[in-house]
């Protein structure tokens, strides 16, 4: 039987937990071999422990996203330990900074955006050098979101940079377009990962996600994993530009979450995602 990834290499960011974990784990299931980065070692270790059989096809280097030169290594150990590049998924995030905006304090704006939209620069930047060294193109797939897409879905500052994302894609994707490297983003809605858990239990989460948008199932990683696979494979070849948004329904039905449920009323702060450094709150 043969996979949909055959032969080719990817690199995937934040690949210790969540989405990047399960699309690690997707995409050497479907014979690809995989380079991936994360800050937090300890979860990374349980990914490779769950790769298992694949552990000749996949490769793991700490990589903190917002640095150029970490990002650069993680793109040529790819090369150098498979021998090529096709597939470049900027995924890692983190919740960034919260609160209400007349109090949002400028370190935390700053810094969700070096993860949330540096980060992708970083990725699609030296992805498509050695894309384009080779020839023979390739796909870049970036994390944005449906919060990327209208007001009232996530914080300020995560929205804002994921909105970043969406245009950086379809930019990306008009100037690599002749050099046969596609560009597309995947907006998720409301995913049951551990950036969003906050210490629960990852059921108890999955539950409160189930009502949440109109297809009243719960958005899990390997919803998000199986777009990265149809981006990333063949079956995508004429797809560019495009921000593939899955969640169920949720920006159909206008999400406005934020004014909803009043997350985040009365505090502030930073929140580091799934990175194992303690996010910062304040009243």
């Amino acid at each position: 039987m043969t996979g949909r990834l055959d032969g080719k290499v990817a690199v995937i960011t934040g690949g210790g937990s969540g989405m990047g974990r399960a699309t690690t784990l997707r995409f050497l299931d479907e014979g690809a071999s995989v380079v991936f980065g994360d800050l937090n070692d300890e979860t990374a270790d349980q990914t490779l422990e769950l790769a298992g059989d694949y552990e000749k096809n996949v490769r793991y280097i700490r990589t903190d996203v917002a640095d150029e030169a970490q990002v650069a290594a993680m793109v040529d150990l790819a090369v150098e330990e498979f021998g090529r590049l096709d597939v470049v998924f900027n995924n890692a995030g983190v919740g960034g900074a919260f609160g209400s905006i007349d109090k949002l304090e400028l370190d935390d704006w700053e810094y969700t955006f070096a993860v949330l939209a540096r980060g992708p620069f970083l990725g699609i930047k030296h992805g498509a050098r050695v894309m384009k060294e080779q020839g023979w193109g390739g796909s870049i797939i970036n994390t944005a979101s449906i919060a990327g897409l209208s007001g009232g879905a996530g914080p300020q500052a995560y929205s804002a940079a994921k909105a970043a994302v969406v245009n950086l894609t379809m930019s990306a994707a008009v100037e690599l377009g002749t050099d046969r490297i596609r560009v597309n983003a995947i907006c998720p809605g409301g995913i049951a990962t551990p950036l969003i858990s906050v210490g629960r239990d990852i059921k108890e989460v999955e539950a409160s996600l189930e009502n949440m948008q109109p297809l009243p199932i719960a958005g899990k990683p390997e919803h998000i994993a199986a777009a990265a696979l149809f981006l990333a494979s063949d079956d995508a070849a004429f797809v560019s530009g495009h921000a593939l948004v899955v969640d169920g329904g949720l920006e159909a039905a206008g999400p406005n979450l934020f004014n909803r449920v009043r997350l985040f009323e009365g505090v502030t702060g930073v929140s580091r995602g799934s990175t194992g450094q303690e996010p910062t709150i304040r009243s």
